[in-house]
């Protein structure tokens, strides 16, 4: 029912359980939709002044109104309770080993968004945010060693199919909202906050980064960011070309 809704293809594992969800809340309310449109007509017709010329004064006698609102909550309940909140503990709880994933520090900025990545050390480089300047978005210590083969690249996020990813979400300014439809994944960036968040792609391509967050006049500039899913090789080729200390504004 999604494709009918308009929705981008999925394109992560965890998006298959959200748009099951997503399909069942909008076949409940076309049928409530459809059920209050054929009580309204009901109505209309039951109660018309040539059939109902006075009012009755002892009002409503039936329970029907009342069953079908508990019916309802109790349908609402469910989804929430076997659904919704399973999903969401899953996102939250049970994140994978950064040992076994890849892992991208996340920054956005009026009205970029800005990637880093370990170089073929795996990892990252001591950061201190005092040095945060137009040409060290992420603060690193140019001091650090572990630093120097870091990667830092600008409106293009690389990740490998199949494996799972941590990006670590911040903001160097306002708020801002991390958001690949594909991926069903959204997460606000805010600035002094490093907010984790994890998916796994199983399908490769080109997906478009929106902020879902309104950050500016220039906001709409922000669905320049792209999320490029590619083969294992073909992540580890192109990482390793771009590793050795300098940034890569591409």
């Amino acid at each position: 029912m999604t494709r009918w809704l308009g929705i981008p293809e999925v394109a992560s594992a965890h998006g298959v359980a959200i748009d099951r969800f997503i399909s069942y809340v909008h076949w409940l309310m076309a049928i409530l939709f459809v059920g209050w449109l054929i009580y309204f007509v009901y109505v209309v017709w039951r109660f018309h002044q040539r059939r109902q010329p006075r009012s009755a004064p002892e009002g409503l006698r039936s329970h029907v109104s009342t069953y079908a609102e508990v019916a309802v909550a109790t349908v609402e309940g469910l989804l929430l309770v076997f659904l919704a909140v399973p999903i969401w503990a899953r996102a939250v709880e049970s994140f994978p080993s950064e040992k076994e994933s890849t892992v991208v520090q996340v920054v956005a900025q009026q009205f970029n968004w800005n990637f880093r990545y370990p170089g073929p050390d795996g990892q990252f480089g001591r950061q201190d945010m005092r040095l945060v300047n137009e040409t060290n978005i992420f603060g690193v210590d140019p001091s650090d060693p572990a630093g120097q083969d870091d990667v830092v690249v600008l409106n293009e996020m690389h990740v490998p199919v199949g494996k799972p990813v941590i990006a670590y979400i911040s903001s160097k300014d306002v708020i801002h909202s991390f958001k690949i439809p594909s991926m069903r994944l959204t997460q606000d960036a805010i600035p002094g906050m490093r907010v984790p968040v994890h998916f796994t792609p199983t399908r490769e391509g080109r997906f478009r980064i929106y902020c879902a967050q309104l950050c500016g006049n220039g906001h709409a500039a922000m669905a320049q960011g792209v999320l490029v899913v590619e083969k294992p090789e073909a992540f580890e080729q192109w990482l390793g070309s771009r590793s050795g200390g300098s940034v890569s504004y591409e």
